[in-house]
């Protein structure tokens, strides 16, 4: 009696469950926000982003040019800036007001200054400076700036380390220029461009935050919904923790399933950028970082009482995220206050871990301590989830009956 009972309670369970999986993908196709958050922008954002930066790095920026000392040995600097990818000097300022105004009107975005002194001070063999101004606008007109200045003084100063050596063969000139004979490799980046840098942290940050917003959305609708504001409905198929936390979390993970298969691994491909993981790696690693991220995102719906206070709660919150995961900044520039913070959300192991599997090839072993963590963040939000589900189910009980109460006494008032 008491295992048929058991399996009788399995059963309902089971039915309840897929009634509420059901109910959540019926909720999910008719709200038209909801939508947008779970297909929409993970459609689209990644080709937005990936188009912006596809070309990886810029090329030929515009540089002015103020020549004080008008050399053959200050054109010769400029010649070897010139002649590299980075920069293109498109004009011969007279003075540094002309460069200015130039900069100013964004015709060009950086200024090279050679002082007067600077042949002079090289053939004494006193060190010498050439000044450089950038627009700041735009960090990668830096990077090109910096770069071309760099290369130029570097084969500058190999060419007067030989003039000066006095050398007889063309050996002796290569020991005494470069001792250490080195080669500039961009691992895992071979282009060095910001896109396969930027691009799969970008990538991860959105599932998290999409759901966030869609599942926020979604129980904006159902306490607007519900004439006591509860968050769960009074159904006889909604008695159980279990079945609403797991009927509900399928319905995400099948969409999202879909929708990281596509981010992760049709978008790198259709723009050509950096993609050595291994499926069954990839695949078992994204697993418990999207069940992360569902149960983080059921957790803080709790907090969301209207349709739009998602947006004000959650959008804003991406740029940060993305700088204390430690990819665009330096993890350890980062306050130790904002890297603990930081521990609380999936996307800063997910990021971490990505990036290591996807453009480095690195395994599940590599990156096993994210993986961990991954799953216990499934762990302690499935459980938070689940407490914060269950007192709903409470509230929404004790509204429906503090209302038969008040219906009661209602009627008995009548009859008196």
């Amino acid at each position: 009696m008491r295992a048929y009972k058991l399996k009788d309670i399995i059963s309902q369970g089971t039915k309840d469950l897929f009634y509420i999986w059901w109910q959540e993908l019926k909720a999910v196709v008719k709200d038209q926000g909801v939508l947008i958050f779970f297909i929409l922008v993970p459609l689209g954002y990644p080709l937005l982003y990936t188009f912006i930066y596809t070309n990886e790095t810029v090329r030929e920026v515009p540089a002015a040019v103020v020549d004080n000392n008008r050399s053959s040995l200050s054109r010769e600097y400029l010649r070897l800036v010139d002649a590299g990818a980075d920069l293109e000097i498109v004009s011969h300022c007279s003075d540094m007001e002309e460069a200015k105004t130039l900069l100013k009107n964004g015709k060009v975005y950086g200024i090279i200054y050679i002082p007067e002194s600077f042949s002079r001070d090289i053939t004494k063999g006193v060190q010498t400076h050439v000044t450089i101004y950038c627009d700041m606008s735009g960090m990668l007109y830096y990077k090109a700036m910096l770069t071309a200045n760099t290369n130029a003084s570097l084969m500058m100063n190999k060419q007067i380390k030989i003039e000066r050596s006095g050398n007889t063969t063309i050996r002796q000139d290569e020991v005494s220029t470069s001792p250490i004979a080195y080669e500039d490799i961009s691992i895992f980046n071979p282009q060095n461009g910001f896109a396969s840098f930027l691009i799969p942290a970008v990538l991860i940050l959105i599932i998290q935050q999409t759901l966030l917003l869609g599942v926020g959305l979604s129980a904006g609708t159902a306490r607007e919904n519900n004439r006591f504001r509860d968050l769960i409905p009074m159904s006889r198929h909604y008695h159980g923790t279990l079945r609403i936390v797991l009927g509900k979390s399928l319905t995400y993970l099948m969409i999202y399933a879909v929708m990281a298969t596509y981010m992760l691994c049709l978008v790198p491909k259709m723009f050509s950028l950096v993609q050595i993981a291994q499926a069954g790696t990839l695949a078992a690693f994204m697993f418990p970082y999207i069940l992360a991220c569902i149960f983080f995102a059921m957790t803080c719906s709790i907090f969301i009482h209207h349709r739009e206070a998602c947006m004000m709660i959650y959008v804003f919150t991406s740029v940060p995220l993305l700088f204390i995961s430690g990819i665009s900044w330096p993890g350890t520039a980062i306050p130790k206050f904002w890297e603990v913070i930081s521990w609380l959300f999936p996307s800063t192991f997910g990021i971490n871990g990505f990036v290591r599997i996807n453009n480095m090839g690195a395994t599940l072993t590599d990156v096993l301590t994210e993986y961990r963590i991954l799953w216990i963040q499934t762990g302690v939000y499935f459980l938070t989830t689940c407490i914060v589900y269950r007192r709903q189910i409470t509230l929404s009980r004790r509204h429906v009956y503090e209302r038969l109460k008040e219906i009661k006494k209602r009627r008995k008032t009548n009859i008196v």
